[in-house]
């Protein structure tokens, strides 16, 4: 079998980071453990966990399976509001660390800034203690907007690498991408075929491109997301959506088609609020 590799993007404090990888919220246990096996199969290097999706054991034991060096596998979590200081972050660390069953994180990211309790630049701080001491290779945030990634630069005088924010071709989230765009930030797009509905899948346009190139709706899409720079994750069980997912560096959209794309955008309506939710 014939794998693909996503080509990587450089991060402001010195690591890479490929372009397409694999999301596992909602996925537990052996679930999670076979997705991520199979995906590290057909070629994926990028692996998407976090504290609260309650399956760093079983993406850790699918890493383990798929018999690769932990060093090939860009391997990315996240924490909780509980651990918002210095001393919280290094602790929520360990503990995934711990769960995963490595000895090493390559991103770890605030999952939410939850502004309520107001304390995310200092687990910022805590981000950037571990990253001085190599115990991690990149500094990330997640569902942070301009306002707050801005408060974070100006008191902490650290810039994060990744905003993993939600994003499709329907929340195209202009505002937040030309943030992060004019810091160097990369975004990640977490949902980037807009969930488990077909909204997305049949829309007609993209099933019209999906014709021209034959490709499936779903590999436009994400072929959209990696033309506008966008590092991209998205959430498969299934072994052939696995394979097709990352089965998207052998076509091209024209930049027309690329704004036609961006042109069904309906707006943040449809995006969890992260100045009101946030766990």
């Amino acid at each position: 079998m014939t794998t693909a590799f996503a080509p990587t993007l450089p991060l402001l404090h010195g690591a890479t980071i490929p372009t397409l990888g694999l999301g596992t919220w909602p996925l537990r246990g052996a679930d999670a453990a076979a997705a991520v096996r199979t995906a590290i199969e057909a070629g994926y290097r990028l692996v998407d966990t976090a504290e609260n999706y309650r399956n760093e054991d079983g993406v850790g034991q699918g890493i383990r399976d798929a018999g690769i060096d932990r060093s090939e596998v860009f391997l990315t979590t996240k924490l909780n509001r509980e651990w918002h200081s210095v001393d919280g972050v290094r602790r929520a660390y360990e503990a995934s660390l711990q769960r995963l069953g490595v000895d090493y994180i390559d991103l770890l990211m605030i999952h939410w800034p939850n502004p309520d309790q107001g304390t995310f630049p200092d687990a910022v701080r805590g981000l950037a203690a571990l990253l001085e001491e190599g115990s991690i290779r990149a500094i990330g945030v997640s569902n942070f907007k301009p306002t707050h990634l801005r408060r974070v630069i100006e008191e902490t005088g650290v810039t994060p690498d990744v905003n993993q924010i939600q994003l499709s071709p329907y929340s195209t989230r202009d505002t937040s991408r030309a943030f992060d765009t004019e810091h160097g930030i990369i975004t990640e797009s977490w949902s980037p075929i807009g969930g488990s509905g077909d909204d997305l899948r049949s829309d007609p346009l993209l099933v019209g491109l999906g014709e021209k190139y034959v490709k499936s709706a779903t590999q436009v899409v994400l072929r959209w997301h990696l033309q506008l720079g966008l590092v991209a994750i998205p959430k498969s069980a299934d072994p052939g959506r696995i394979a097709e997912n990352i089965a998207v560096f052998d076509f091209e959209l024209t930049p027309d088609e690329v704004a036609a794309v961006s042109a069904l955008d309906q707006g943040e309506a449809g995006v969890a609020d992260s100045d009101t939710f946030g766990h």
